[in-house]
């Protein structure tokens, strides 16, 4: 099953997993190094009271996600864990859940409306637990009725998509947790989302093979749907700038499509392999594609490709 492991910092910057290790890439040195090794036992920098910390040991990692110079990491036994990408140690690290089928399926970091940076976790336990990067105590933990796959913060930090083992997506307040709609279009179970820079449009990938397209203003229906070529929508993002959409197959095929153009014109990447994760550089100027496969394991770059200083195609 495809998970987010591969994220990209800046165009010559990508984080990614290679067996227990998460390696930083730069693209413009043509090199790697180790940031994070969970082949070996993980114990906490930081230690205060009240703070449930657990020591961890060969964690096979799930998903992750890197932002303002914090990596974060989830497990197939529901670990947590925290690292200030330019400080040594692990700053948290623990274990969310005692049950069998933990797994920690999607990790967010983001802010609140009031700036402060916060880390979002989805579990198959049907939790979602959000946690403070500044303390890494646990805020709020929301409960649902089925395993929660992916969870995305709108950008002005106030909305929660959460989607899971259902049909339905779920938007919720990001605050409190309580739902405040349901989408309804998808024939089966949901993995990934994404809010457009703007926070008006939502994209949600489901195991019908579909992108769905949700205008915040009027949640009755979609307003678009994105058909992918073989599997499940696994993986989707954004430009920062908001020009750009790219959604991933579990193997052998990325999307991109123009957003300006009501999402109709595409470029299809085709592949070779199991797809670990995409991710658009923040200047938009690349999108790099991590494929996880142990013959072919790579990283593949795909830079936006301009002519008299005017974008001339996609990338």
């Amino acid at each position: 099953m495809l998970r987010n492991l591969l994220w990209a910092t800046s165009k010559h910057d990508v984080y990614l997993m290679q067996n227990f290790s998460v390696m930083h890439w730069s693209s413009l040195l043509r090199r790697g190094k180790e940031v994070l090794n969970v082949a070996k036992p993980v114990v906490p920098t930081e230690k205060r009271p009240g703070l449930l910390v657990r020591p961890l040991s060969r964690v096979q990692i799930s998903t992750m996600a890197v932002k303002e110079n914090l990596l974060v990491a989830g497990g197939f036994q529901g670990e947590l864990i925290c690292k200030h990408i330019d400080q040594p140690g692990v700053a948290f690290c623990s274990k969310l859940t005692t049950d069998d089928n933990a797994i920690t399926n999607a990790v967010d970091i983001f802010q609140n409306p009031a700036g402060s940076m916060r880390v979002m976790t989805a579990n198959n336990d049907a939790q979602v637990r959000v946690f403070d990067v500044q303390n890494f105590t646990c805020l709020n933990c929301f409960s649902f009725d089925w395993s929660v796959n992916n969870t995305s913060v709108s950008p002005d930090g106030k909305l929660v998509a959460v989607l899971g083992d259902s049909t339905d997506c779920l938007i919720g307040d990001a605050q409190s947790g309580k739902a405040v709609r349901s989408l309804k279009g998808h024939l089966d179970y949901c993995f990934s989302s994404a809010w457009h820079p703007n926070g008006q449009i939502l994209a949600t990938g489901n195991q019908d093979t579909t992108c769905r397209l949700w205008d915040i203003r009027n949640l009755s229906q979609s307003v678009a749907v994105l058909k992918g070529r073989m599997g499940a929508i696994r993986a989707i993002k954004f430009t920062s700038d908001g020009r750009f959409m790219a959604m991933a197959e579990p193997a052998d095929f990325v999307h991109i499509l123009d957003t300006r153009c009501g999402y109709v014109k595409e470029q299809e990447i085709d592949l070779f392999g199991e797809i670990a994760g995409i991710s658009f550089s923040p200047d938009t100027e690349a999108l790099f594609v991590g494929i996880a496969d142990r013959t072919y394991g790579s990283v593949l770059e795909f830079d936006k490709r301009h002519r008299n200083q005017y974008l001339e195609a996609v990338f």
